[in-house]
């Protein structure tokens, strides 16, 4: 098994499809699944998609937090609405640490969803799952 790091997913897309009845494409069950360009339902799931969606991999929580938030802060004038602080750095840190995901969302201007993830692997629910990078 691969020593514990955290794969970075972003997804940006219209509203709409994150509601039922146009859910299916975000349950691993569906066929469509794996390379569906809408996020799962479940966060652990990102590890299911093709390797191409990842953004970028840490092996370092220091260099994913970093990544996160400025991911978060880069977005952050388009959000709608009115939100709470996303978690500081020294938080995302130790959450890694402790192979935690940290997992964020914020509807934007146009109807649009902002999804921003790091996702723990091996992960600790998930613990069947493989790492989806080659």
């Amino acid at each position: 098994m691969a020593p514990r790091h955290h794969h970075a997913y972003v997804w940006t897309g219209h509203g709409d499809v994150l509601v039922k009845p146009g859910d299916a494409p975000r349950r691993p069950t569906n066929d469509e699944f794996r390379t569906a360009q809408v996020m799962p339902l479940e966060s652990a799931d990102w590890l299911l998609k093709t390797a191409s969606r990842i953004e970028a991999t840490f092996a370092e929580p220091k260099e994913a937090a970093d990544w996160y938030t400025e991911t978060v802060a880069e977005h952050a004038p388009t959000f709608a609405g009115t939100y709470g602080a996303p978690p500081g750095a020294e938080e995302i840190v130790r959450r890694l640490r402790d192979g935690e995901d940290v997992v964020g969302g914020w509807w934007v201007v146009g109807g649009r969803f902002l999804s921003v993830n790091l996702i723990a692997y091996p992960h600790r629910i998930r613990t069947q799952y493989a790492c989806p990078a080659p």
